[in-house]
This record gives structure tokens, C-alpha cells and sequence, in this order.
């Protein structure tokens, strides 16, 4: 088969959805699905909408187009802020989008009036992650901005944590969400749908003894594709890890030193040499790079230990003397290396036990192969 490629289990992704789906039911949450770490992957869609995802979540609109272009109808909403210069693509393709400015939503309105419809806009509130957000003690003020604005209508509010500056959420994080969703109602009338709390690493709460207050949304993306929590890398309960495996080819196998003589001006180079010298240990090539992955993010298979990488090479220290040029090796990855990955236009997709799928469609362009196995 053709190297390098991702193997995508389906049933797996159905499985991990359809595991924190249920678990969620229960407090009263709806999982919304994240597409963006595989780039808006119409099969993988899919499967989480199969698993039991409510909508979908995407970051960026070249994405949410692939999505549309297969046929996926579900609600999608965008949850990075819009670019002003894409707001009439951003109606026509998203139910909803996560807002921070009031320029960009008095942009969509007028978009939307064009094309007499309404959309959906949910007020990212600052809850100490410090990437984008409103300050909680202006959301009341801009959210009666919006209800009073024509073309768009004040669906609910969210907040983010632990993908800028790694804070965990806490119940008191959660209870104040809940609190201010009272507010903004109390301020502009019983129209909050959406208070979705968070990401991935909500789940330790979610499924916590807390009461879950006034969240019933999260928007879920690396739990569902990896299985783990994203703070600990811990695996979820029930869950599988390995629905994506990441397979490169080895291009060389030699004897040469793992410390080759090399000069110290490129400190790079002396930072990503990890392994120790050993007379046991072979070293070998395997053809891809940091052009491709994150190769720090590679979990690597017993017996092998990364060396370091370049822009299209991988070099690998082993002891498995199998190994020889035209090998495979197989690595599961964590979920920078997959995004990376899944963008990588020379990477090949196959996917397993995909339930609808009956012929080989290519995905991301003129150079990204999809093989169905």
C-alpha cells in the first residue's frame, strides 16, 4: 500500500462518540463535533454524526465548504471568530458562528439580510484561557446589541480553556458560565439556547458529581479522534486510542552512530537528538518530516526511539533487526501531529468500516488520496 498514509477506523470514531454521548445524556449535554484536526473530513463527519454528535464545529470555512460540497447537512457552526472578508460565505454555509466584535456581527447581519435569512451568533466570553473573548461584565451590554440588530439572533454563549495558556476548567468556572447565562437572559429576555462550556477537557467535569448548572453543550474534537483527556493524556474510559495510525516507509538502514559529528552553531540539531549511544541500536530513515507531522508528537513503537527530524526525513534509532528499506512503521499520534498529518497533501487516507461509502473519492485537493479499505 501506499506510504505515507493515515489509517482511519470509522467504528472506532463512531464508538468514541457514541461512548461520550451517552455518558453526557445524562447531565443534560449535547456533544457538538469538532472537524478541524481532520481538516473537515467528510467520512469522519460522519461517523460522529453517527455516534450521536448533535452538529458540527469547524474552525475554518474551507473546511465547512468540503463539508457541504459531500452533502453533510447538519448544523455546522463556525468557532473561530469570522473574517470580515468572508461573511457572506459564513451565512450562506454555517447556522451559527462564535463572535467576539460587534463589527464583524453587524457584518454578518447585513450578510445576512442580503440573503434573507438570520444567523446564529454565539458570544465567546474571556473565562481566563486569554486567547479570544469577551469580558464577562460586557456580555449583557453586547448581547442586547445583537437581539436589537436585524438579520441576526443571540443563540447562547460559550467559553474556551486550556488551549492558549493550558488552565483547566473548574466548577466555579462552570457555575459562573451558568450565571451568566441567567443574566444575559435577565437583561435580554429567555433566548440563550447554547451555553456551551468548553472543549475536550470539560469531560473530567461533565462526568463529575458536580451539577452541571446551565452547560448543555460541548464542543468535542480530541477525545472523540484520540480517546484521551487532553490535560493528562489519560485514556477515557471505554475508548479507543488508536483509531488513527499514522504509516511511514523506511527509506535506509545503517550502522552510523546515533551521535553523528555535527556542528554546534545549529542549536536545533543538539536539542532534538534524544537518544542515547548504544552498540545495539541501528539507525534508520523513514521518508517523512516535519513537513508532514509533528514528529515530537509521534508515539514511538517499542523498541524504536526518535532520534530527531528534518523537513522530509525521520530518523529513528532501533533494535528491531527486521527492519530493512521498503519497511513499514506504524505510529499512533498525539493531536498536533494529527492535524499536522491529516493537512499533509501527500499523505494518503484510508478509511475502515465506513458504512456508506462504496467508491474512492479524493479529499483536500488534486493531491490527497483517499483509499476505502
Amino acid at each position: 500500500m501506499r506510504c505515507p498514509r493515515i489509517e482511519v477506523d470509522l467504528r472506532k470514531i463512531r464508538h468514541n462518540t457514541h461512548t461520550i454521548a451517552e455518558r453526557l445524556k445524562r447531565p443534560g449535554i449535547r456533544v457538538t463535533a469538532v472537524t478541524k484536526a481532520m481538516c473537515g473530513h467528510p467520512a469522519i463527519a460522519r461517523a460522529m454524526l453517527d455516534g450521536g454528535a448533535a452538529g458540527l464545529a469547524e474552525a475554518r470555512l474551507s473546511n465547512v465548504k468540503r463539508l457541504r460540497q459531500a452533502g453533510v447537512t447538519c448544523p455546522i457552526t463556525l468557532i473561530r471568530t469570522p473574517m470580515l472578508s468572508q461573511v457572506d460565505d459564513v451565512v450562506q454555509s454555517c447556522e451559527a458562528s462564535y463572535n467576539t466584535e460587534m463589527a464583524v456581527i453587524a457584518a454578518l447581519a447585513a450578510a445576512a439580510s442580503r440573503q434573507n435569512t438570520v444567523h446564529g451568533i454565539i458570544l465567546m466570553v474571556e473565562m481566563g484561557d486569554q486567547r479570544e473573548g469577551i469580558m464577562p461584565h460586557d456580555v449583557g451590554h453586547m448581547g442586547q446589541r445583537v437581539v436589537d440588530m436585524p438579520g441576526v439572533t443571540l443563540k447562547g454563549i460559550g467559553a474556551n480553556f486550556a488551549c492558549l495558556n493550558g488552565l483547566a476548567p473548574t466548577a466555579a468556572k462552570m457555575r459562573a458560565l451558568s450565571a451568566l447565562a441567567n443574566d444575559v437572559e435577565g437583561r435580554c429576555g429567555p433566548i440563550i439556547g447554547t451555553v456551551s462550556g468548553g472543549n475536550s477537557v470539560n469531560l473530567p467535569w461533565a462526568f463529575g458529581a458536580c451539577a452541571t448548572g446551565r452547560i448543555n453543550d460541548l464542543r468535542i474534537g480530541e477525545a472523540i479522534l484520540l480517546g484521551v483527556d487532553p490535560i493528562t493524556g489519560d485514556q477515557i474510559g471505554g475508548m479507543y486510542r488508536d483509531a488513527f495510525t499514522l504509516v511511514a516507509e523506511v527509506i535506509e538502514t545503517d550502522a552510523k552512530s546515533v551521535h553523528p559529528s555535527i556542528s554546534n552553531a545549529d542549536h536545533t540539531l543538539a536539542r532534538i537528538r534524544l537518544v542515547s549511544a548504544n552498540l545495539e541500536t541501528t539507525r534508520i530513515i523513514l521518508a517523512i518530516g516535519h513537513q508532514d507531522t509533528d514528529a515530537a508528537g509521534l508515539l514511538m513503537p517499542t523498541g524504536n526511539t526518535l532520534i530527531g527530524a528534518t523537513s522530509d526525513h525521520l530518523v529513528i534509532g532501533t533494535k528491531d533487526a527486521a527492519l530493512c528499506v521498503g519497511s513499514e512503521m506504524r505510529f499512533q499520534m498525539s493531536y498536533g501531529a494529527l492535524m499536522r498529518a491529516m493537512a499533509a497533501p501527500d499523505i494518503q487516507i484510508n478509511l475502515r468500516n465506513d458504512r456508506t461509502a462504496t467508491n474512492v473519492h479524493k479529499v483536500n485537493g488534486p493531491s490527497k488520496h483517499l483509499a476505502l479499505t
